[in-house]
């Protein structure tokens, strides 16, 4: 939870972080394939590839949390931008109340203020709600925080403002179109991190394949955030493949 001491799996202090690995769902099934690799958890969200991800139903998020592995759900309630109005973060707040009253482990929010960075009030109120809910609620905080670093808001800035709002965790890319490109500013994340948001885990997402899973390790990013899924065809599912799932838990064991 928020101002917790970060866990690191190293065998020394200086040993190279073992990034966790997190898969993005949406379905139960995608929840059992996390499962089978060694996944730590599972983002469980809805219609994934054709909005980037909103709230999946009450009823998803129970079976789910049936398989028995950590689900933090996204609480998004439509997709476009993260300008919220006083209505959408009520929704969200039910929501957020919802998804730990039925069993989660954590949620994933993102709200941007007026100036274009993360919104402190909103997102530490919803923190609060899930905690009122659930003392051990994880929060994240998604790629909203990418669209802060692109629209120009200083790094260490927008760390500290994830500080103060009680986030565990920030979803990220390093504020490129993918981590292959924000490769450089997820290191810079991390080092950043250490000094203005101490509590705050750095989890790579956006675009991972396995070629940049070596950077990745080198950047010393806290965990690695996939949907684990085969380029989608006409007919194609959205579901995490079970194979390239377990690639990626591999490649992250194997390069540590």
């Amino acid at each position: 939870m928020a101002g917790a001491v970060i866990q690191e799996s190293e065998d020394s202090l200086t040993a190279r972080r073992v990034p966790l690995l997190e898969l993005a769902v949406q379905t139960t099934e995608g929840v059992r394939v996390a499962a089978a690799v060694g996944a730590a958890r599972v983002e469980l969200c809805s219609a994934l590839a054709e909005t980037d991800g909103i709230t999946p139903g009450i009823g998803l998020v129970a079976q789910a949390l049936a398989v028995g592995l950590p689900v933090h759900v996204l609480i998004r309630p439509r997709p476009g931008d993260f300008a919220y109005t006083p209505e959408d973060l009520d929704v969200m707040e039910r929501e957020v109340a919802a998804a730990l009253g039925a069993g989660a482990s954590g949620v994933v929010i993102g709200m941007l203020a007026a100036d274009g960075g993360p919104d402190v009030a909103a997102a530490r109120h919803l923190s609060e709600v899930a905690r009122e809910s659930n003392p051990a609620a994880e929060v994240t905080f998604h790629r909203a925080f990418d669209a802060a670093l692109s629209g120009g808001m200083d790094a260490a800035a927008a760390l500290a403002r994830l500080q103060k709002a009680g986030i565990d965790r920030v979803l990220t890319s390093g504020g490129g179109a993918d981590c292959t490109s924000g490769l450089q500013m997820l290191a810079t994340l991390v080092a950043l991190g250490r000094e203005v948001a101490p509590s705050v885990q750095i989890m790579a997402g956006g675009g991972v394949t396995l070629g940049v899973v070596p950077g990745l390790l080198d950047a010393g990013v806290h965990a690695v955030h996939t949907s684990a899924r085969l380029a989608r065809g006409p007919g194609g599912n959205d579901a995490a493949d079970p194979i390239l799932a377990a690639a990626f838990a591999a490649a992250l064991k194997a390069g540590a």
